[in-house]
């Protein structure tokens, strides 16, 4: 019976040595950019000796990828966006209507987690251009992810009969795209909940024939400062890291 609980319980303290070590970094590069944090401080931070971030990791490119993978995620569990329990019960939603609704949230909560990186993100690929080797060329995965919620709506009650499903995922893409986010949320101070509720009115109006209400009424957003600046524009390697959102 031991034989059978030992390996359970160092693999619970793999899983656990590994989040903490992806949550010590994140608030390192977050805080004082890719470039200017070392393995060194991030091991302090995370309470275990840098030998054991260089086990776990290799190096601090694959710790980089592996902070920017699990915030898109959530979690440290390799699985893929549409294999997540939130997408899948978005697109079992009855209505077009619904699944809207299921799949902008799902989104806000992963933009909400990756738009403090963008900055680090920046700042990473210019200092160290073989990040962008970490993810590989090829057809976007973000986009991928869209066309298949597309897929999903077409048919379903108060979906417009008239919009195909390359439309619908071309509309997905561009309107829950980071850079869009990062425009509304960033650059014009709007809070998560009212892009959120822009986001889900815009695309009803789009691919519902029952649209709902439209965006809230709150007021514009708050003027830009002189120290707010246009974060998140000029990315290099934005397209490869967001790309399965």
């Amino acid at each position: 019976m031991d034989t059978v609980k030992r390996p359970d319980k160092r693999a619970e303290r793999s899983r656990r040595t590994r989040e903490k070590v992806i949550q010590a970094a994140r608030e390192l590069f977050v805080a004082q950019g890719y470039g200017a944090t070392s393995l060194q401080e991030v091991a302090d931070r995370a309470g275990v000796a840098v030998q054991t971030v260089y086990f776990v990791f290799g190096n601090k490119r694959t710790l980089f990828k592996d902070v920017v993978d699990t915030s898109i995620a959530g979690d440290t569990e390799p699985v893929a966006v549409m294999d997540r329990e939130w997408f899948r019960a978005a697109c079992a939603e009855p209505t077009a209507a619904g699944q809207l609704r299921a799949h902008v949230r799902g989104t806000s909560e992963i933009l909400g987690r990756v738009a403090p990186l963008m900055p680090m993100i920046a700042s990473a690929g210019a200092t160290d251009p073989q990040i962008a080797a970490q993810w590989p060329d090829g057809p976007d995965p973000r986009y991928v992810v869209q066309h298949a919620a597309a897929q999903a709506l077409a048919g379903k009650p108060g979906a417009r009969p008239d919009v195909s499903v390359a439309m619908a995922a071309d509309l997905l893409f561009c309107l829950l795209s980071p850079q869009l986010y990062l425009l509304f949320v960033q650059d014009r101070g709007w809070s998560q909940d009212r892009w959120e509720e822009w986001a889900y009115a815009t695309l009803t109006a789009q691919l519902c024939t029952d649209a709902a209400a439209g965006p809230s009424q709150e007021g514009p957003g708050p003027e830009v400062g002189p120290g707010r600046g246009r974060r998140g524009r000029g990315c290099t390697i934005a397209r490869g890291a967001l790309s399965s959102l």
